[in-house]
């Protein structure tokens, strides 16, 4: 099991990474069971291993996940550094007592580790996007991607990533 400082989560989020470019094309999300997905291996500057997910119900255009992951060396699991969920169910955030039903975005954060619980267990309630494509730019911008080029939403078709 691998365990993070908050400085160490940090500076994985910020790790400049190639990748935008790719997540904003024609991602292509394959059925497996009631969901659809896509993931897409990134290297960042600094050598580590990342991995971005991509999931949506295939019944609920509202119920998605786009998650950056950071791939330990020595484990083949993957460490959720930020989680940006649609609005798919209530989520209460445990230490604090909060419950919202909103659009959140979950964060890693060492306190949560602490209590043993998974590491990306807080979220805070976001108006930021919408749908999974905008939840997708907020990754991008938040979390050290490089790009040559804005959003285009035009390059999504109904086959791929809606």
């Amino acid at each position: 099991m691998v365990r993070l400082t908050d400085a160490e989560i940090a500076a994985l989020i910020s790790e400049p990474k190639d990748g935008a470019d790719k997540l904003r094309g024609k991602l292509q999300l394959t059925g497996k069971g009631a969901h659809k997905e896509a993931q897409i291996a990134v290297t960042g500057a600094d050598g580590h291993e990342f991995r971005v997910i991509v999931r949506q119900s295939a019944l609920n255009v509202l119920d998605f996940s786009v998650i950056l992951g950071f791939c330990p060396g020595e484990t083949t699991g993957l460490f959720r550094l930020r989680r940006y969920n649609g609005k798919h169910g209530e989520h209460t955030n445990s230490i604090e007592r909060q419950r919202f039903y909103a659009f959140h975005i979950h964060k890693a954060t060492e306190r949560y580790q602490d209590r043993g619980q998974r590491e990306d267990a807080f979220a805070e309630p976001s108006d930021r996007y919408s749908d999974v494509r905008s939840a997708t730019e907020c990754l991008i911008q938040d979390c050290g991607f490089a790009s040559s080029a804005p959003l285009q939403l035009s390059l999504f078709t109904e086959e791929t990533m809606p």
